[in-house]
């Protein structure tokens, strides 16, 4: 049994993990710990899959690269031919970057939580950064938009991106307390008992990079009462009701901040914002905003 059950493990691996040659290695880009450090070798059989992984991702990365101008490179064609807008290029929005004035209103991704997600729930964080950034950079009055606690296990992370570094986003290594007078900072936490009915000139608003798949419910709120922070939650039963639980990723929250700060009513930014699968609809009455609050700052894509 235990001879079929080891045969089955290996053809697992193989078929996952098909062998390949040196020749089919043209950029080796090691291993790197938690901590940032390169990795001896030979790798354990769990390392070897985190390298084989990583093979695959940067010698196929050009490759990638290239049919994604080819898909863009078409659909501008198609659009062109049927006369549609597709909206500004890359070129052009890099060249708005330094063109559109910020609001004087920010939001910090807080990123001092690396040591309480595996490397899974990092990749879906860094993710959803990338939307956050992509929502900002095409709005026509954007957000002061900085991450803090930028260590070394988010930078290996972040690299997977070629350019990051210059993407319109303020990255510091340093916590937010160290970079931001206290008084202007403002954490967005679902177990605050404060509402947000608006949002304050030169403040910034900190939204927990964490993917914690409610197994650290509380903690961003129990931060900012340590720190001295102020702290609230967004009004969302008072405006709208939902089907699931109230469940928001960081870029969902990043975008209904930014769309209420452009000048959108609350109830029009969260229908917009919040996903289909939601069901999200408008409230009957605001009397439904003295229900009892089941809201969380989830920052899982797969909810």
């Amino acid at each position: 049994m235990e001879e079929i059950n080891s045969t089955k493990e290996e053809f697992n691996y193989e078929s996952n993990f098909p062998q390949c040659t040196l020749f089919d290695i043209k950029i080796d880009p090691g291993l790197k710990g938690d901590d940032g450090a390169e990795l001896p070798r030979p790798f354990t059989k769990n390392q070897m899959r985190k390298w084989l992984k990583k093979v695959r991702w940067e010698n196929s990365k050009a490759e990638k690269r290239s049919k994604e101008k080819a898909r863009a490179k078409e659909r501008r064609r198609k659009a062109k031919a049927e006369n549609i807008d597709l909206g500004p290029n890359r070129k052009a929005l890099k060249k708005m970057k330094f063109e559109k004035p910020k609001k004087n209103i920010g939001i910090i991704i807080d990123l001092s939580f690396d040591n309480l997600m595996i490397e899974k729930d990092r990749y879906k964080v860094i993710k959803q950064i990338l939307r956050c950034y992509s929502i900002n950079r095409r709005s026509d009055s954007p957000l002061q938009f900085h991450v803090t606690s930028f260590g070394e296990k988010t930078r290996v992370d972040m690299s997977r991106h070629n350019g990051y570094e210059n993407w319109d986003i303020v990255y510091h290594e340093e916590s937010y307390l160290n970079k931001f007078p206290k008084d202007k900072l403002f954490y967005l936490t679902s177990e605050s008992d404060n509402i947000i009915e608006c949002f304050e000139e030169d403040t910034y608003y900190i939204i927990g990079g964490l993917v914690d798949h409610n197994q650290h419910k509380g903690l961003c709120h129990k931060i900012a009462v340590e720190q001295g922070i102020r702290h609230g939650q967004l009004p969302l039963n008072k405006y709208v009701n939902m089907k699931t639980r109230k469940v928001l990723t960081i870029d969902h929250v990043f975008e209904i901040v930014l769309r209420v700060c452009e000048g959108m009513s609350w109830q029009d930014a969260l229908i917009k914002v919040l996903p289909v699968r939601k069901g999200a609809h408008v409230c009957d009455s605001t009397n439904s905003y003295s229900s009892s609050i089941d809201v969380s700052f989830d920052s899982d894509g797969t909810n």
